[in-house]
């Protein structure tokens, strides 16, 4: 059993209190060997559409490579998933991997997406009293912890002249986030697409402020640093099928719509609405990418919500 220093025990903790969990997926996927590529997803995406279609196990079948998926509630939980070796690669929001990397995972940033600061949101109830985010003050707010959101609700308040003390956070998960936003027992709720289009149209949530002039809520892809640097191929293959896809994407909004709705369940209209504030296009990391990944994690360390200062960029992908 590996061994772990007290500071990544607490870390570790941290990740725990936030949702991690080491995967079920653990033992059959790492005896499945590096004949598999293991990829974790979420809800909604462009993997999502890349598990749909199929092109990708046609792609890596002349390598000898299969492809297994396996999906999340939540980048958390992902990247706990891949740091025990049960997923080799998958797609988070910005903050998961400051977390992980935190927690001494062994990953690599591969590429992103384009930002998309509409993706993300603070909502309260359609008749709720709070009209601005300044107004959260002493209110109790659900969030995933470790997520996206959690770095776009520090900012919001930062903004409003508020401290993240001046909340009351309450963690929890999109689908216990929502349960507890409709019971009415928390007083807002930050989070992202297509959790917040659903939100937004079924519960006629009302939004306090999304990323738009705070933060970029960009997506990242990910992977486990040993796979990559023993399949480079299957690695680039993946980022030419998202590229591909991604491109068609851009410009087929409603078709996009059609193809995720079906895989999630959703209504086609609240997918709809979450792909129009998609961002498309994924791309290697550059400098101010990097630069701002950077400026989160040093955020995050002010807070104590990390123990210690990371360099984002010694964990960057050089495509090679």
């Amino acid at each position: 059993m590996q061994h772990f220093n007290p500071t990544r025990r607490r870390v570790l903790g941290l990740l725990a209190a936030a949702g991690f969990a080491l995967s079920a997926l653990s033992a059959s996927a790492l005896a499945a060997g590096s004949d598999t590529l293991n990829i974790g997803y979420q809800k909604y995406g462009t993997l999502v559409l890349l598990k749909a279609q199929g092109t990708l196990e046609k792609r890596l079948a002349p390598l000898g490579v299969k492809v297994k998926w396996a999906e999340f509630p939540g980048g958390p939980q992902l990247l706990e998933a891949l740091n025990v070796g049960s997923v080799d690669l998958g797609t988070t929001g910005e903050t998961p991997p400051i977390f992980a990397q935190a927690a001494g995972a062994d990953l690599l940033y591969l590429a992103n997406e384009p930002a998309a600061p509409e993706g993300e949101a603070i909502v309260v109830g359609k008749d709720s009293p709070i009209r601005s985010v300044k107004d959260l003050k002493g209110k109790r707010v659900a969030l995933n912890k470790g997520s996206n959101v959690h770095y776009l609700l520090v900012r919001a308040l930062e903004k409003a002249g508020l401290k993240y003390e001046d909340i009351t956070p309450v963690f929890l998960n999109p689908a216990d986030g929502r349960a507890a936003f409709q019971q009415g027992s928390v007083d807002a709720w930050v989070i992202w697409d297509p959790f917040l289009a659903a939100a937004e149209k079924q519960l006629n949530a009302r939004q306090l402020a999304d990323g738009k002039g705070i933060v970029n809520n960009t997506q990242f892809y990910l992977a486990r640093k040993p796979y990559v640097a023993s399949n480079p191929r299957v690695i680039k293959v993946v980022l030419e099928e998202l590229q591909r896809l991604d491109a068609w994407g851009k410009s087929h909004i409603p078709e996009v719509a059609a193809e995720l709705s079906s895989q999630i369940n959703l209504d086609k209209d609240i997918v709809q609405v979450a792909a129009k504030r998609s961002g498309y296009g994924v791309k290697l990391l550059d400098g101010k990418v990097v630069a701002e990944q950077q400026r989160i994690a040093d955020t995050f360390f002010k807070l104590k919500l990390i123990p210690k200062p990371l360099v984002v960029k010694d964990i960057v992908w050089d495509g090679k």
